[in-house]
């Protein structure tokens, strides 16, 4: 029997915490030793999304007083970075630190669970946050890996990185018919999105993405944009970066931890796994907002990146397609189905409203920071 997702502590652990003991003389179980847990990410060790993943486990560390410790590790350090669900299941590793959408070779609703595409119906990140905490999203999430998938493990989500940006080119890129027939490093859903709009898709983990396009395997490449562009090295091989994009608005990368595993930590170590995973998808997040912005910078000064607004007909035929790639794959997958319909009403009722009480952000940020000035500068040009 699994542990419900927002389930939080017991009296007696509540007790415990708080720092009461037993009467003397009642029977009470030895202080279990310090634990560590090997986990994996689907990330380069260099990028500031094993940084996410490494502040997590100084934060269980610290919450736990050293009796539950992770060790971190990065992609290919126990299995390739496609295989780290596969081996928490296993118990190959006790957990792993990805992203869903790269599972929809099990069952494309694994999409859904990472928020893209298309926010989903305009939600952005929190309001994708407020379905997975408040409109039943961690239940499907745990349903689907443990029913529709039948594999031993939970999941919590971890990793905001969002928005992402559109890709980068070799040459630019005006409207929809520039970018058809030009093969491209994409993954998951949106691969297949890209393929409808006319575009060649080639799937690869991030590490080889700079030796394809040295190679000219692709000619073209989406990552993350900012600052994991910026350490992947991929200014370094095209000059061509559009943003933003519909495919990532809001993407949510996942905690995966192996179901036999979470069931043999204390009720306390949970708790300080659930609360470590939270306060790191703020704290990385925020601090990953500032390295973006530098790294912008650093793209344009030091390697002459022509940073672009993506044409708008682009972005318009992106969610037409995705659109029909949702409907058709509703009408045959009912589980995906289900979990669309129930972000489509937590987003109709908190998009419209939201629209209708949050000021557009462009509005204060231009009377500040005129747009035009800003694109200028972004493009390396005088006005």
């Amino acid at each position: 029997m699994r542990t419900a997702p927002g389930k939080t502590f017991t009296l007696i652990a509540l007790a415990a915490a708080l720092g009461f003991t037993a009467p003397a003389g009642a029977q009470q179980k030895p202080a279990a030793g310090p634990k560590t847990l090997k986990m994996q990410s689907s990330w380069p060790a260099s990028l500031t999304l094993q940084d996410n993943f490494k502040f997590f486990a100084e934060r269980v560390d610290k919450l736990t007083g050293g009796q539950l410790k992770i060790d971190a590790l990065a992609a290919g350090q126990v299995v390739p970075a496609f295989e780290v669900l596969d081996a928490t299941h296993k118990k190959v590793i006790d957990g792993a630190h990805s992203v869903t959408y790269y599972w929809i070779g099990k069952n494309k609703a694994a999409t859904l669970f990472a928020s893209t595409p298309a926010g989903p119906f305009g939600m952005d990140t929190m309001d994708f946050m407020g379905w997975v905490y408040e409109g039943g999203g961690l239940e499907l999430w745990w349903d689907f890996y443990q029913k529709e998938l039948k594999l031993n493990v939970i999941a919590f989500p971890i990793l905001p990185a969002g928005p992402q940006a559109f890709g980068w080119f070799k040459r630019p890129i005006k409207n929809l018919a520039d970018f058809k027939g030009m093969k491209c490093r994409q993954t998951g859903i949106v691969a297949e999105v890209f393929k409808r709009m006319g575009m060649q898709t080639v799937n690869m983990p991030g590490g080889e993405i700079v030796p394809s396009a040295q190679r000219g395997v692709i000619d073209c490449a989406e990552w993350v944009g900012g600052i994991e562009d910026l350490r992947l090295g991929l200014p370094q091989v095209w000059k061509y970066h559009y943003t933003p994009g519909m495919h990532e608005p809001s993407v949510v990368g996942e905690l995966i931890i192996n179901a036999d595993v979470w069931k043999g930590l204390t009720t306390q170590q949970q708790e300080a796994i659930r609360s470590a995973a939270t306060e790191t998808f703020m704290r990385w997040w925020v601090k990953w907002q500032k390295q973006n912005a530098e790294a912008i910078e650093e793209m344009r000064v030091k390697y002459g990146t022509q940073i672009l607004r993506t044409p708008r007909d682009i972005l318009i035929a992106f969610l037409k397609a995705w659109d029909e790639i949702a409907k058709e794959e509703s009408a045959k997958n009912p589980f995906f189905k289900k979990v669309l319909e129930s972000q489509r009403a937590y987003a109709g009722k908190v998009v419209p409203a939201k629209r209708f009480m949050f000021p557009p952000y462009s509005f204060a940020a231009n009377y500040y920071w005129p747009e035009t000035k800003a694109r200028a500068k972004a493009e390396g040009k005088k006005k």
